[in-house]
């Protein structure tokens, strides 16, 4: 059976809008690539409260969850200290990150908001990037990210090498020219036959009209494959142009 994941963004700056979250469709598709299964995804501020609950809930119903933001050196960077009081543990300078973050900007720079960069739970394990010197952390089944995307991607990497293999999600998308309406009826058959590949229809408007794209996703590929041509069968049979994308 293939792991389960979350992923909880963190940040006021996502749910005003300011900031636009591309972190959620790397790190889903890295997921994907790896096999585990992405359940569900939060939004939440820069709360504590909030953030402590979303984490706890997530934490305990699935195998493993990814935060983003607010681990950098502002006041408003409070994940870490909610990571810690989420998990009931302390919070404190984490020698080998207090050590890569001095050298990086030297003494004289390193002044208390850059030092609040270091400061890990007690019992995580640093989860180091290619980018910059300010690390994330593991603890427990919960993986700590930067906000920002390079830097977050940078983590993922890292993280990555370690995390458990599955049996990867083929997907293939099928582009049809005909509204969701003419082809549903004939979707759903399609769907009856092939229960355990998953179906997805996603209605889009361009110059040329209305027009649909099915997504088949499935961990046989054969059966996917005889998804998609069941699929082309059908919208060949009701006159609808269909192309793979």
């Amino acid at each position: 059976m293939n792991s389960t994941a979350a992923i909880l963004i963190i940040g006021d700056e996502i749910l005003s809008g300011r900031t636009q979250d591309t972190n959620t469709n790397y790190i889903a598709r890295q997921l994907s690539a790896l096999g585990i299964d992405l359940k569900e995804v939060r939004v939440v501020g820069d709360v504590e409260a909030e953030i402590v609950a979303a984490l706890n809930a997530l934490r305990a119903r699935y195998d493993f969850v990814f935060t983003t933001g607010g681990i950098g050196p502002t006041h408003d960077d409070i994940t870490a200290d909610s990571i810690a009081k989420a998990f009931g543990v302390g919070i404190g300078y984490h020698p080998e990150a207090y050590a890569m973050l001095e050298a990086r900007y030297g003494k004289e720079k390193f002044n208390e908001a850059r030092k609040r960069m270091a400061r890990v739970p007690d019992g995580g394990a640093l989860v180091k990037n290619a980018v910059s010197a300010a690390p994330g952390f593991r603890l427990g089944n919960v993986f700590v990210m930067a906000g920002v995307p390079s830097v977050m991607r940078a983590m993922m990497e890292e993280i990555a090498v370690a995390l458990p293999r599955g049996t990867p999600v083929t997907s293939v998308t099928v582009s049809a020219r005909a509204p969701e309406g003419d082809i549903a009826a004939g979707l759903e058959a399609v769907q009856k036959n092939f229960p355990s590949v998953a179906i997805g229809s996603y209605p889009f408007h361009d110059a040329q009209g209305f027009g649909a794209q099915l997504v088949a996703r499935g961990r046989d590929a054969n059966e996917v494959e005889q998804t998609v041509r069941a699929i082309e069968a059908m919208l060949a049979q009701l006159g609808a142009a269909s192309t793979r994308v």
